[in-house]
């Protein structure tokens, strides 16, 4: 495994990051040990979680399986750099109480409590805003983060799904107040098919020193040779993969990126991870496996060198937005 440093801390992390959200809702608490204990065998030091995977009635199931996996010892939670995330609704009925969701210093404090909880651990390495709260004012948001390094119950923080503006607002606010370091991480949707991230978004994480870790590097599974496995053996795609393909001119798209790599012998979903790792700012993708064969996939995408031509042809078939300002202006 190869390790970088997390945007602009001392924190060295693997360059795939371990997403947890399929464990609990597809892959039971067996497996999701299973694929834990190899991760970490394999070198991924970086997890990614939610308090609010499990979704649904089962909100917080996820960290709880996390959790369970930490208490069986062997120094798992020492070797694991642990993020996890807070905003979200985490009512079972979706129907939440005031000041049970969002980044009030309230629900802040409440939500970091519960999740160390679920997690079975004194603390968190990076805290991560699952999306903006437009009603609660970043200084309100530091003084609650201030209070819970001081306490040792966080190490970090981090931005999900934030755009760029707000990343800017965020750590200028930080750094007023001193003593802060601000947002060190930025997680966003971010792949060959969904480069909108280039625009503003990464530009702002690279400024002001925040690692960059894209979720949904496949596009919901729309990079991962979805064509051909229709072809070979009749799986057809689903979610949001399926409704891409509906589309005749992505479809055809698709078709030129799996006909581009198999020219080259390379496997789709190989290829995509492979090249996020090549993209500025990126720390490492996040990679959701629902079975051990999907890890083991994952793991060579770190080994894998693309060639100039091989990425020159992924720019033509999947081009991205240019250099910003000037993909929005003269």
């Amino acid at each position: 495994m190869k390790y970088t440093q997390l945007g602009r801390t001392g924190l060295k992390v693997s360059r795939l990051v371990l997403g947890t959200m399929n464990f609990g809702p597809q892959t039971d608490e067996a497996d999701s040990h299973a694929i834990m204990d190899a991760a970490l065998d394999a070198g991924i030091n970086y997890f990614d979680t939610a308090n609010v995977y499990g979704w649904g009635e089962n909100k917080g199931r996820t960290e709880e399986i996390i959790g369970n996996w930490f208490a069986e010892g062997g120094e798992r939670r020492d070797k694991v750099v642990l993020a996890t995330k807070v905003y979200g609704n985490m009512a079972a009925d979706g129907d939440a109480w005031p000041n049970h969701d969002k980044l009030s210093a309230l629900n802040i404090r409440r939500a970091v409590d519960a999740s160390l909880k679920r997690l079975r651990t004194d603390y968190i390495d990076v805290y991560q805003f699952h999306h903006i709260d437009r009603r609660t004012p970043f200084e309100e948001i530091w003084q609650a983060v201030d209070v819970l390094v001081q306490q040792g119950k966080i190490l970090y923080v981090g931005s999900s799904n934030f755009p760029g503006y707000k990343i800017a607002q965020a750590n200028e606010i930080a750094a007023r107040r001193g003593g802060t370091i601000g947002l060190v991480s930025e997680q966003c949707l971010y792949n060959l098919a969904e480069r909108r991230a280039e625009m503003e978004v990464i530009p702002a994480a690279q400024e002001y020193g925040l690692g960059v870790i894209p979720w949904s590097p496949l596009q919901g599974g729309l990079l991962g040779g979805v064509i051909k496995k229709e072809v070979e053996g009749g799986r057809r795609a689903s979610g949001r993969a399926a409704d891409s393909l509906a589309n005749t001119a992505i479809r055809a798209q698709v078709q030129s990126y799996e006909d581009l790599l198999d020219k080259h012998g390379i496997e789709p979903g190989e290829a995509a991870l492979a090249w996020l790792l090549t993209r500025p700012g990126v720390t490492g993708p996040i990679v959701g496996p629902r079975t051990a064969a999907q890890l083991d996939s994952a793991l060579r995408a770190v080994e894998l060198e693309l060639s100039d031509e091989l990425l020159t042809g992924l720019d033509e078939i999947f081009p991205g937005p240019g250099p910003s300002p000037e993909a929005f202006a003269w």
